[in-house]
C-alpha cells in the first residue's frame, strides 16, 4: 500500500472523528446549559481511556451531563447511587444459584456498561469504593477467582458533593490517583440560570432527552479513530521535559505534603495530547499542557493543614507552579 495514500486515509478518518466529537458540544447543550469545560473534560477522558471525578453541589446537572454524553455517543450507561449500605457485589455482580440448572451463574452488576455514573461515591465505605479500583485500572472485575472483561469503551464518572461531609468517606489518595481528571461543576451564571428556567417553563423534561432533541452524533467507531489519531500526536522532548518540571515543582512546594507522582505526569502528557488533537493540531504546545494542568493535577496533590487554614487551594498552588516553571520556546 502507498504510505501517502494510507496517511491521507488516516487524516480523513481522524478529521471526520474530530468533527463528530466537536458536534457533541452543540448536541449536549440542548440538555445542559453552560458546562462546555466539563463536556470537553469528559471527551478528553474518553480519548485517554481515563475516568473522571465530577465535583459540584447538588442540582448543577452532573447526572444529566453524563446521560446526555452517553446519548450523543450511542453508549450504554448505568447509574449507581452510592450509600453507606452498598456492597461491592452490588456494583460488580455476583454468583446466583439457578434452581433450574442446580448451578451458580454470574449475574453482572451495573459496572458492566460503557459509562458508569457513580453518584456520591464518597458516601459508601472504603470496601465498596475499592471494588471499583480493579474495574478502573484493569478494565475487568474478578468474581470467585474468574476475571471478567468490561465493555469497551468504559468510563467511570464519579460525583461528590464538596460542601457536605457528614456521613461521608473521603476517597484515599491511591483511589483519587486513578481518576484521570477532576472536574469542578460550578453554579451557572445568571443568564445560564435564566436559560435553564426558560427551558423548563417550555416543557423540558431532563428524563426524556429524545424529546429535548438530543441525538447521536458520534459512535464507538469515531471514538476508536480519534484515539488512534491522538496516539499519533507528536510530543517534542522539550514538552516532555516541561511536563516533568511542572510535576517535580509540585513536590517541592512548601504548601504541599504530597506532590504529583510520575503517574500524574503521564496523565498530564496524555490529556495535553488529546486536547492538542481536539483543537486541530497533530503536535503538543505548552498551552495544551497549561490548559489541562488544573483538572489533571488538582486531585493529585495534598495541602498542608496550615496552608489550607490560610486559604491556599490546590488550584492556586498549581497556578503558582505554572507561573514559575520556565516555558519551552
Amino acid at each position: 500500500m502507498d504510505p501517502t495514500t494510507d496517511n491521507a486515509g488516516q487524516s480523513e478518518t481522524a478529521g471526520t472523528a474530530r468533527a463528530s466529537l466537536e458536534a457533541l458540544r452543540a448536541e449536549i447543550a440542548k440538555a445542559v446549559v453552560g458546562q462546555d469545560p466539563a463536556v470537553t473534560g469528559l471527551v478528553v477522558a474518553l480519548l485517554c481511556r481515563g475516568h473522571v471525578l465530577l465535583e459540584g453541589v447538588p442540582g448543577v446537572a452532573k447526572t444529566l451531563l453524563v446521560r446526555a454524553l452517553a446519548s450523543t455517543l450511542e453508549l450504554d450507561t448505568k447509574r449507581v447511587q452510592f450509600t453507606p449500605d452498598l456492597m461491592p457485589s452490588d456494583i460488580t455482580g455476583s454468583l446466583v444459584y439457578d434452581t433450574r440448572t442446580a448451578e451458580f451463574s454470574f449475574q453482572p452488576g451495573p459496572v458492566f456498561t460503557n459509562l458508569l455514573l457513580a453518584d456520591e461515591i464518597n458516601r459508601t465505605p472504603p470496601k465498596t469504593q475499592s471494588s471499583l479500583l480493579e474495574a478502573m485500572e484493569e478494565r475487568q472485575v474478578t468474581v470467585d477467582g474468574t476475571p471478567r472483561p468490561l465493555p469497551e469503551p468504559f468510563l467511570v464518572a464519579a460525583t461528590q458533593n464538596p460542601v457536605e461531609y457528614e456521613g461521608t468517606y473521603p476517597l484515599p489518595e491511591a483511589q483519587l490517583d486513578r481518576f484521570l481528571l477532576k472536574l469542578t461543576i460550578p453554579l451557572p451564571s445568571r443568564q445560564d440560570e435564566i436559560d435553564v428556567l426558560t427551558r423548563h417553563a417550555s416543557g423540558f423534561d431532563p428524563r426524556d432527552l429524545r424529546a429535548a432533541g438530543v441525538r447521536p452524533v458520534a459512535g464507538p467507531a469515531d471514538l476508536a479513530a480519534a484515539r488512534a489519531a491522538v496516539a499519533r500526536t507528536t510530543v517534542s522532548p522539550e514538552i516532555t521535559a516541561y511536563v516533568v518540571d511542572i510535576c517535580r515543582a509540585t513536590r517541592e512546594s512548601p504548601s504541599l505534603t504530597l506532590g504529583v507522582s510520575p503517574r500524574g505526569a503521564t496523565a498530564l502528557l496524555a490529556t495535553a495530547r488529546a486536547w492538542a488533537w481536539l483543537t486541530g493540531r497533530d503536535y503538543v504546545i505548552p498551552d495544551d499542557v497549561k490548559a489541562l494542568a488544573l483538572p489533571t493535577l488538582r486531585h493529585r496533590v495534598q495541602l498542608r493543614p496550615e496552608a489550607e487554614m490560610e486559604g491556599v487551594t490546590a488550584d492556586s498552588v498549581i497556578n503558582a507552579v505554572l507561573a514559575h516553571v520556565p516555558v519551552p520556546r
